[in-house]
Order: structure tokens, then C-alpha cells, then sequence
């Protein structure tokens, strides 16, 4: 017999994507409570980097992107799954990493310090 083992609303049934999408949309809704002007930015979840996507220089594969906004594109913050994925042990690892990725990417798009954009940090 093949098919689902849960029904579809119930956690367990949720893909590693949708988990992932949920995590994502938890910080940055606590990062919109705090940085209204957020509200504006477009936020996306892509499986890995573009061939084209600039690297820092400290990371080999590029976990996370800030594209400002131009003429009518507003900015956007794109968060790269599979390699946060493979950085993080377990969830909660993944959530701080996920967190420290948005945070460090919102503080480039306001030009802030990481600290100050999220002081709880």
C-alpha cells in the first residue's frame, strides 16, 4: 500500500521545504514586529544559490542574499535551504542559523549592525 502516513495538516506530514518555510516565516515575522519598514521587502526560500550569486569571502557556498530595491523592484532577501540545512546538527540549530542569516541580511539592507537589528540575539 502506498500513500501518505499522515494526513496533511499534521506536522509530521510536512515536507523538509514546508518545515523550512515555516521557520523562515517565524523570524521574519518576529523581525517585522520589530523593523516595521520590513513589511515592504519581499523575503524568498530557493533550494540552493544561483550559478551567478556572489560569494562571501568567507563562506564557499552562499547561505543567504540581499537584493536591493531598484527603480519599481522593491528589495528582496532570498535564504538558500540546502546549504543552511547541511550547516545545522539539528532544528533548533537550524533556527538560530536561519535567524543569524535573516538578521545579518535585514542589518546589509538597512545599514545596520547585526546587533542593533536584533538585540535579543
Amino acid at each position: 500500500m502506498r500513500g501518505p502516513l499522515a494526513p496533511r495538516p499534521v506536522p509530521i506530514a510536512l515536507t523538509r521545504a514546508e518545515k523550512f518555510d515555516d521557520l523562515a516565516s517565524d523570524s521574519v515575522e518576529r523581525l517585522t514586529k520589530r523593523w516595521p519598514e520590513l513589511e515592504r521587502v519581499r523575503f524568498a526560500v530557493l533550494d540552493v544559490p544561483e550559478a551567478e550569486t556572489e560569494l562571501l569571502a568567507d563562506e564557499p557556498v552562499a547561505l543567504g542574499r540581499m537584493v536591493p530595491a531598484t527603480g519599481d523592484e522593491t528589495a528582496m532577501i532570498i535564504l538558500y535551504r540546502r546549504p543552511l540545512e547541511l550547516r545545522a546538527e539539528s532544528r533548533s540549530e537550524l533556527e538560530m542559523l536561519v535567524h543569524d542569516i535573516l538578521v545579518e541580511q535585514v542589518a546589509d539592507l538597512l545599514g545596520l549592525d547585526p546587533d542593533t537589528v536584533d538585540p535579543d540575539e
